[in-house]
């Protein structure tokens, strides 16, 4: 059995874009190999500066039963940015922090790029099945990380 994940994953992250297709091309031929979508339709991007997002990361991956979204990491910038469900009325406060949604533009490499292949790179790939972090659990990961950070001080 052949294992269709990436592909899915592909479709599924290009169909955000206006037109997948061009996107596709993109991520394929283009010469930074990543493409911009819209933030808003599919999904909101909340970014966080990369030493919490990567402590969150980790307290995400460690709680029961918690599935992980997408989660790209922009070694350019030092972010990290988690795939959440579109939320027009959601607000994030905090130092350093991003919410990106509607009117708002992600660039993203494909979900099969593996890590090296740029400043950006999935540290968790779209899955192709929609799944995206649930916010509260993100908030949740953001505050144990918060104190994790403020104990190794």
């Amino acid at each position: 059995m052949r294992n269709t994940a990436p592909k899915q994953a592909t479709e599924w992250l290009a169909a955000a874009a206006a037109d997948p297709r061009a996107c596709k091309r993109e991520w394929e031929h283009g010469e930074s190999g990543t493409a911009l979508l819209p933030a808003g339709r599919f999904w909101d991007v909340l970014s966080v500066p990369e030493d919490l997002g990567l402590l969150a990361l980790d307290a995400l991956l460690r709680m029961p039963g918690a599935e992980p979204g997408p989660t790209l990491a922009d070694a350019a910038s030092h972010r990290v940015g988690f795939f959440l469900p579109p939320d027009p009325a959601s607000r994030w406060v905090g130092s350093g922090i991003r919410y990106a949604g509607a009117g708002a533009w992600i660039a993203v490499p494909p979900p099969y790029r593996a890590a090296g292949g740029g400043a950006l790179r999935w540290l968790v790939p779209p899955d192709g099945n929609g799944t995206l972090h649930t916010p509260t659990v993100v908030e949740l990961a953001l505050f144990q990380a918060a104190v994790a950070a403020e104990c190794h001080r």
